[in-house]
């Protein structure tokens, strides 16, 4: 029987890493996507138009891959850039030439710039277009170029890591708690796919989840957190939001929280998916 596939985009790091490896450890292939392809890469980082920040940040596409074939399984990396229609593009179509196709698609990565923690009138126009491309076009892209292959298979899963951002207003300020409204429009911007896909396809074999993962101890926001003055506290592992994603895609009793939005910290705990971060 031949091995499931996934494609998950933002796999160099941080939560996008953590569900590839999950995936792997489920007996999935893996083809990863992320720009950065080898580890030490610089670029900026900053969040903020106040600043740039070109530390080099943990992980990427060479150390996942690895990882990946040490459980075992096969790894395809696929540089992407999620503000780029061309990339995007390019890196599904290398997918479908060497795969064929997926049989999972989990829509993790996102655009990370200036607009992110900047105050309204401090954000830049153009920063929207940005977050809008990252969370909204570009798996609207790869959802046409795989979802094709699922229907005529008739099965397949799409999983999108949503933010609460989305949907909730800010508890203070961006850069003092809350988050700008450029990063907000563009998960709300990508929020609705799931639904969609959903009612269309629901009944062809598609199942479609939104997951909102929470505050979660990546590199990057341990880096961002430290950098605002405060430590990461109370925030969950990645791999306890791996776990839910991976419950969805290997699980039975998955199949009735098709169509909706998946609180992924309160879910792990409740199903007991992974140990229970908050007593270590």
């Amino acid at each position: 029987m031949a091995a499931k596939r996934a494609l998950v985009t933002g796999a160099s790091r941080g939560i996008g890493k953590a569900i590839a490896l999950a995936l792997a450890g489920a007996g999935f292939d893996v083809a990863i996507s992320a720009r950065t392809v080898h580890p030490g890469e610089v670029r900026d980082n900053s969040l903020t138009i106040h600043g740039t920040d070109t530390r080099p940040l943990p992980g990427s596409l060479e150390e996942t891959a690895a990882a990946i074939t040490a459980l075992g399984r096969k790894a395809l990396s696929v540089p992407l850039d999620l503000t780029d229609r061309a990339s995007v593009g390019a890196a599904a179509q290398k997918v479908l030439d060497v795969w064929g196709g997926v049989d999972l698609l989990v829509h993790n990565g996102r655009h990370l710039g200036p607009g992110l923690m900047d105050l309204f009138l401090d954000t830049p126009v153009d920063a929207y277009g940005k977050f809008i491309e990252a969370h909204c076009i570009a798996p609207i892209i790869l959802t046409r170029a795989f979802i094709p292959g699922m229907l005529e298979r008739g099965s397949g899963l799409i999983v999108n890591i949503t933010s609460s951002s989305a949907y909730d207003t800010p508890p203070a300020p961006a850069g003092k708690g809350g988050w700008g409204l450029a990063y907000a429009i563009g998960k709300a911007s990508g929020h609705p796919l799931t639904g969609t896909l959903h009612a269309e396809y629901a009944a062809r074999g598609i199942r479609a989840f939104n997951v909102q993962p929470g505050f979660v101890g990546t590199e990057r926001n341990e880096i961002t957190v430290r950098g605002y003055g405060r430590e990461l506290v109370g925030a969950a592992p990645p791999a306890a939001i791996a776990a839910v994603v991976a419950w969805l895609a290997t699980s039975e009793a998955a199949a009735p929280y098709a169509g909706t939005s998946i609180e992924a910290q309160d879910f792990c705990l409740e199903k007991q998916l992974y140990p229970d971060w908050r007593t270590a």
